[in-house]
């Protein structure tokens, strides 16, 4: 797979390492953009993986310090409430994908992560606002995905203020130039 058949797709600008030999995806912040937003993408062009990366928050019952990086063993879709006879709610990604991105990564942790539309809103360890979104666009184009984060804060912190975003932002970009060249030799 060359680097140019994968989407690197992230909410933020700041969170995608751009310039490069990939192409990038700034799908917006929250769930309905990021759907909507990475289907059309899909649509539109011959894409064989997509890498969703960004930042994220974690419990601080989880033990993952801020900063470091999360790789999705899961995708939970936290605000969906209803069952899953009516929608799914959880994806796992692709597990030859899973392997080469935990191979390129070593250091990251492997948790569910959880996709609400809101701060607080999963009881997952690791909560951010578009992973299920991406995934699931993906999955209906028969695409393979994974989402990898960088924690930037604790759930339970609601100042912005103790948030560690400029560190997680350099940890995601430092990542995405690895995971790119992992996944384009598999």
């Amino acid at each position: 797979m060359s680097a140019a058949r994968i989407l690197v797709v992230a909410a933020t600008a700041r969170e995608l390492a751009t310039g490069r030999d990939w192409d990038t995806l700034q799908c917006g912040v929250g769930p309905v953009d990021a759907a909507a937003r990475t289907a059309a993408a899909l649509s539109t062009h011959a894409v064989r993986g997509v890498l969703h990366v960004g930042i994220a928050g974690t419990r601080r019952d989880a033990g993952i310090p801020l900063g470091d990086l999360v790789v999705g063993t899961e995708s939970i879709y936290a605000d969906l409430g209803v069952g899953p006879e009516w929608a799914p709610h959880r994806l796992v990604p692709d597990a030859a994908l899973f392997e080469v991105v935990r191979a390129a990564i070593p250091e990251a942790h492997g948790v569910a992560i959880g996709t609400s539309a809101r701060i607080g809103g999963c009881i997952t360890p690791v909560e951010a606002m578009e992973g299920f979104a991406v995934l699931r666009a993906a999955a209906l184009a028969s695409v393979p995905a994974i989402e990898v984060r960088a924690i930037s804060n604790f759930v339970e912190d609601r100042d912005r203020a103790l948030w560690k975003f400029d560190e997680a932002f350099a940890a995601i970009t430092a990542a995405i130039p690895r995971l790119v060249e992992a996944v384009s030799r598999a």
